[in-house]
């Protein structure tokens, strides 16, 4: 009987030690709401949403790469040399170009290291930045939006593609 109890305790305990550890793997890599503060305070609300700037316009390598990328200061520095109004972030930037000093931007959206995304594959297929960026246009501080986690890929791949055979199920397609 004691040995039944003690089988019964270790199996018990094992099985709440596997579903916590399921649960935190399933989590790994998950930065949904991320929002670090970044060395230039850009506001995505006031270029995106009310200069109404294309996210491709800044993002430009988004249709030909797997990464849509920082941009250089210098693509701020197109509009900004024609712009009167000068703030303290304006100020960090106009310095950063003259002494040809990168900007040491935050990531917000990271993705495990053995996952391969392809920015370019899904404006192919039509998908806006703002289905897994969220409402981008009206952040002025961008926070992760979407949890960007395998069953969130998958849910989206179901409904709307590739339509392919085995393009939703090949493992491949998005692991290394």
């Amino acid at each position: 009987m004691r040995i039944a109890a003690i089988a019964l305790t270790f199996l018990v305990s094992a099985g709440i030690i596997g579903v916590t550890a399921a649960r935190a793997v399933g989590r790994v890599g998950v930065h949904q709401g991320y929002k670090p503060e970044q060395p230039i305070a850009f506001s995505h609300r006031i270029h995106a949403g009310d200069a109404h700037v294309p996210c491709l316009y800044c993002h430009y390598g988004a249709t030909r790469s797997r990464h849509a990328g920082i941009p250089p200061a210098s693509v701020c520095m197109n509009c900004h040399t024609l712009l009167t109004k000068q703030t303290e972030e304006i100020e960090k930037l106009r310095e950063a170009v003259q002494q040809r000093r990168p900007i040491a931007w935050i990531k917000v959206h990271n993705l495990p290291d053995f996952v391969h995304f392809d920015h370019s594959r899904h404006l192919v297929a039509r998908l806006s930045c703002r289905d897994c960026h969220g409402a981008i246009e009206q952040m002025d501080r961008v926070a992760q939006q979407s949890p960007l986690t395998m069953g969130w890929c998958l849910q989206c791949h179901e409904h709307r593609g590739p339509k392919e055979p085995n393009g939703k199920t090949d493992c491949s397609r998005c692991h290394y």
